[in-house]
């Protein structure tokens, strides 16, 4: 990538990971919901799952080259699907008066909602397809930026993991009411991955 093109790179990434999405509403939810240790040990998986679907973008990328855009498209209705259906578990656990120990934040569930989220499969696709292959095909650029990828997004997930955390007192009396914001949230993510495609 030209020198020219990195302060677009840098901004399109700032963007792209500091925006809502299932990792950066599912950190903040379980931060204000369980505090921060709890929500620090999901967001390792958080980052180890980005990890491997940044190195999984770098070898789709490199293989197939510019053949992937047109199932970008597919990825989006899976995403938003999904997005949906975590929305679905947030609010119907904020219905439920009793704990359940399986929600709580998780290194495995942090890995989980990664590898599953759209999201960073197509802000990866999209930063190595527009901002790499254009100007080179060397599989090292490819790996240089894709290994660039994990430090974007969940740094941007950390301010919303501390930002749940500091405001944990304030909503504790407010569950319900946080959640229901949550799952709108999450499903207006959804609606932003397919519309007004």
């Amino acid at each position: 990538m030209p020198s020219t093109m990195i302060p677009t790179f840098l901004l399109y990434c700032y963007v792209t990971s500091i925006t809502p999405g299932p990792a950066n509403l599912c950190s903040l939810a379980a931060a204000l919901r369980y505090g921060r240790g709890p929500a620090l040990r999901q967001w390792r998986g958080i980052f180890i799952g980005f990890f491997i679907v940044s190195m999984a973008s770098v070898l789709i990328t490199y293989l197939l080259g510019t053949v992937l855009n047109e199932y970008v498209r597919i990825l989006a209705w899976i995403g938003a699907a999904y997005i949906l259906w975590l929305a679905w578990h947030m609010l119907r656990s904020s219905l439920s008066d009793t704990e359940d120990k399986a929600d709580e934040p998780c290194f495995r569930k942090g890995l989980f909602v990664q590898l599953t989220n759209v999201k960073i499969m197509v802000y990866c696709l999209t930063a190595l397809a527009s901002f790499v292959l254009p100007y080179t095909d060397s599989f090292w650029a490819l790996l240089a930026v894709g290994l660039f990828l994990p430090f974007t997004g969940p740094v941007a997930n950390l301010v919303w993991l501390f930002a749940g955390a500091s405001m944990q007192k304030l909503f504790v009396n407010h569950r319900k009411t946080v959640d229901i914001v949550m799952a709108a949230s999450l499903a207006l993510c959804a609606v932003s991955l397919i519309w007004p495609h």
